[in-house]
This record gives structure tokens, C-alpha cells and sequence, in this order.
């Protein structure tokens, strides 16, 4: 069968530009012999390599064939893999990987076990030098699911499955009562994958995002933008509860490409350009406004454990492709549960050093309330950020000043005269700008002009 014609070379062809693709290795087959394995079986040993464009850029994929061996792993497969990613850390360029596989081929046993630990040396290598896509179009079982943890960013088909153990392996579970390798469990509770669809919508997905991102450590993501510099952002105010509206709007062209938009969605993580560039977007969120404009989901306006873990893992890939970060706060406190009380300090201290470690330009955007520890630990000026700005209504400061009130007032019959008191001295933006912590406060309709200005001058 040629690549043409199987389902794994449809699939590449479907993501890469027409008519680009170059396999490598096509000749390739299992050197095996073990249980009567015969080579002429085994074409291209289950997996289609090369390279091709995605808008006339170069990348390297490969694609496992599950009709030879079920896509399994054995020694000549994976060679034809390492090779690539030899290829793609040599010259700068990303890999992609079109997962479906029955996981390590057991005719081969140690050979094959050693092929597969050879593909994870790979992509540790190549981790914050090339960009790495996975994307789960079939079976990603066992050892194999690793290589989707080993990349920057996992596409997963909405009827493929992507899992360490079998449900049915996990003491207490079974697959009926709850998928844990199942497209909805590993984007809504594990945040394995970060974007989900039909292979058509992943493909246009895949293709989206390398067309945003640097291809390497070294390039640069800055395009010619046709949108105006100067657009006022309507109703910008109106979009502070759900922060992925008003990425949208502020973006060039209105285009935010979210990612693991499914997990931990109180944190909103995602690429928007801003006059060309790319920057890398982490943002609060209290609700998620849904297609008829009312809350179709509302959260506590705190930062969770796995809000925190979405935010640095985010934050430590755009230091390591030089993307510069933009943070949209919005946050009272922490969350408050026995099982967040077990996690959340390591959560905010692995969220604080992602921030405070990175190189890039940072701006952070006060849209609501900014308070406690836990504004701190979103990009503050304290931790390093570059520029702060705000809105005109922000709250900024230890505590919410009728809490304190309740806590510093002499007397009852004063507390709500102190309340009234903290919020104009010392929890408004006012306060915060004339002590140095803010910037600039700008009115939310120019907040996309500011913006650009603001990563254009740190940026240069």
C-alpha cells in the first residue's frame, strides 16, 4: 500500500500544503524475524516519515500506519522517528507526530522497548529547541501516551484514546463507568490534550497554530498586520468576567487561539497577535459567556492548582520561543478546599517561578480585583513584570477593604467609614499608580493600543 493511498498518508496530506510532502524512508522495513515476522509485512515498518510545508513553511511529520502491526513501535519504526527529530533539531524546524498505535511491538520485545526509550531521548533533546506537536488520531496507549506529555502542544481526535493504563486496568474503574482514556476525560480532567475536534478540524487547528508560533528557539513570530493599531476595543469593560472575549477583541483580527480550552477554564491560557506579534496570553476568568450572551459557567474568581499548572507549563513554553506574555488579572484569593489546601502553595510557587525565571517582555492588565498573595503571584511588578497597566475601576491591595474594615475598625459603627476609607487610599488604582506599583490607568476601550505599544517598545 503507498503512503498515498493509506489512512496514515491521507492524514498527512490533509494537514500539509498541497502537494509538498517528501517521504523518507519509504523502504524501510522491520529487520525482525521472530515469529515468522516477514519484512515484505511490514512497509515502511508502520510509519510514514518526511517532510513538507504547512503556508510555505517547512516541517517534519511522520504519520503511524495502524493497518502494518497496528502502528506498533519496534526498532526500524522507530529509527525512522529519531531520524526525524535529528533532522528537525539540525535545522530548526518542528515535528509533528500523527499518533495511532497498538503502543511497543511485542514480536520484538527488548529491541523494541529500547526504540521507544530512543524516542523519548528525542523529544527531551528537543524540548524548548524545536516546536513539537502531537496529534492523537487512533490509539495512543501505554508507553506511547508519554510522547504527547514530551510535546508542546496535543491535538486529540474526539473518538481516539490516549492513555497510560487501560480503564479496565484502574482498580475501581472500568471504561463504562468512566472513559479515562476518552477525548472528553483527557482535555476536561487530565489537560493531556489541549485541543480537540475531527481530524479535518484538527488539521486546520495544527495548521493554525504553527502559522502563529516560532518554528524554533532562535526565530522570531512577527508578521505584517493589516488590523489598526489604534482600534478602539468596544465595550472592553463588558468582557472583564470572561477574559477569552476580550483577548479576542483586542487581537489583531480578532483571532485568539486558545489552548486546553476545555481544562481548568477559570484560567485562560492561549496566542493572540498584536500588531504582528505573537504573545503568549494567561488570564483569569470568572465565567464563561456562552453563544446567547448569559454565564453559561461561573467560577470563585481564585486561583486553583490546576489553573496554576496550566498557567507556568504556558508560561515556561513561551520563555523557552522567545514569545513575549501578556497577563489578564482578575483574582481575589486562592481556592479553598481540603483537597486545593493540599496542592495550592507548590500550584502558586511553580506559577510565581515561571514567571519570575523568564526572560521574555511581560505586561500585566488589571481588568477587576487584584488582591493578596494571589496577585502577586500573577506577574506583579514585585515578581518582575515589565508593565503593569489597569483599568479605571481596579481594586488593588492586601485584602478587600470591607473584610479589613472588619478586621482594623475600632469599633462596629465604624467599619463600613474604614471600608469606605481603604477602597479610595489604598485598594484603588489611584492608590496603587501613586505608590508606583501601576503604570498607567487606561480606559478599557484603548486597551489594545496600549498594549501594542507596550510590546513593540519592550519588544524592539
Amino acid at each position: 500500500m503507498s503512503s498515498s493511498t493509506s489512512q496514515a498518508g491521507r492524514r498527512i496530506e490533509s494537514l500539509l500544503d498541497e502537494k509538498s510532502f517528501v517521504e523518507i524512508g519509504s523502504l524501510v522495513r522491520a529487520r525482525a524475524t521472530d515469529f515468522n515476522m516477514k519484512p515484505d509485512d511490514t512497509p515502511s515498518d508502520g510509519v510514514i516519515t518526511g517532510y513538507g510545508t504547512i503556508d510555505g513553511a517547512r516541517v517534519y511529520v511522520y504519520s503511524q500506519d495502524a493497518s502494518v502491526m497496528g502502528g506498533s513501535i519496534g526498532e526500524m519504526h522507530a529509527k525512522k522517528i529519531c531520524n526525524l527529530y535529528d533532522l528537525a533539531m539540525k535545522t530548526g524546524t518542528p515535528i509533528i507526530g500523527i499518533l495511532d498505535s497498538s503502543g511497543v511491538r511485542l514480536e520484538e520485545s527488548t529491541d523494541a522497548l529500547n526504540a521507544i526509550g530512543e524516542i523519548y531521548q528525542k523529544a527531551s533533546m528537543a524540548k524548548g529547541l524545536v516546536l513539537q506537536i502531537a496529534a492523537v488520531y487512533g490509539n495512543c496507549g501505554g508507553g506511547l501516551s508519554l510522547i504527547p506529555a514530551l510535546s508542546d502542544f496535543t491535538f486529540m481526535e474526539s473518538k481516539a484514546k490516549l492513555f497510560v493504563n487501560s480503564p479496565d486496568a484502574i482498580p475501581g474503574n472500568y471504561t463504562a463507568k468512566n472513559d479515562t482514556s476518552a477525548c472528553a476525560f483527557q482535555s476536561e480532567d487530565s489537560g493531556n490534550a489541549d485541543f480537540t475536534g475531527t481530524e479535518d478540524e484538527l488539521a486546520s487547528q495544527i495548521r493554525q497554530l504553527v502559522e502563529m508560533l516560532p518554528a524554533n528557539n532562535e526565530d522570531v513570530a512577527v508578521i505584517d498586520s493589516t488590523d489598526d493599531l489604534n482600534r478602539v476595543v468596544e465595550n472592553a469593560a463588558g468582557c472583564a468576567s470572561d477574559t477569552s472575549i476580550l483577548l479576542s477583541n483586542i487581537a489583531d483580527d480578532n483571532l485568539f487561539v486558545e489552548a486546553g480550552a476545555a481544562y481548568a477554564k477559570e484560567m485562560v491560557t492561549g496566542f493572540i497577535r498584536l500588531d504582528g506579534i505573537t504573545v503568549g496570553c494567561v488570564a483569569n476568568r470568572n465565567e464563561v459567556i456562552g453563544e446567547d450572551g448569559k454565564a453559561a459557567e461561573k467560577f470563585d474568581g481564585v486561583l486553583t492548582v490546576k489553573g496554576c499548572r496550566k498557567a507556568a507549563d504556558f508560561i515556561y513554553f513561551c520563555d523557552s520561543f522567545g514569545i513575549p506574555v501578556l497577563s489578564v488579572t482578575n483574582v481575589k484569593g486562592y481556592e479553598a478546599s481540603m483537597c486545593a489546601e493540599k496542592n495550592i502553595a507548590r500550584a502558586a510557587a511553580e506559577l510565581i517561578n515561571a514567571f519570575t525565571s523568564c526572560d521574555v517582555p511581560r505586561v500585566n492588565l488589571i481588568v477587576g480585583k487584584a488582591l493578596g498573595s494571589a496577585y502577586a503571584v500573577m506577574n506583579s511588578k514585585a515578581c518582575g513584570c515589565d508593565l503593569t497597566y489597569c483599568w479605571p475601576g481596579a481594586e488593588i491591595g492586601a485584602m478587600d477593604s470591607k473584610l479589613a474594615a472588619k478586621l482594623i475598625a475600632k469599633n462596629a459603627d465604624d467599619v463600613n467609614k474604614t471600608a469606605d476609607a481603604l477602597a479610595g487610599l489604598q485598594n484603588s488604582a489611584n492608590g496603587a499608580a501613586a505608590h508606583g506599583y501601576v503604570d498607567g490607568i487606561i480606559e478599557p476601550d484603548d486597551t489594545r493600543k496600549h498594549l501594542i505599544y507596550a510590546f513593540e517598545m519592550l519588544f524592539a
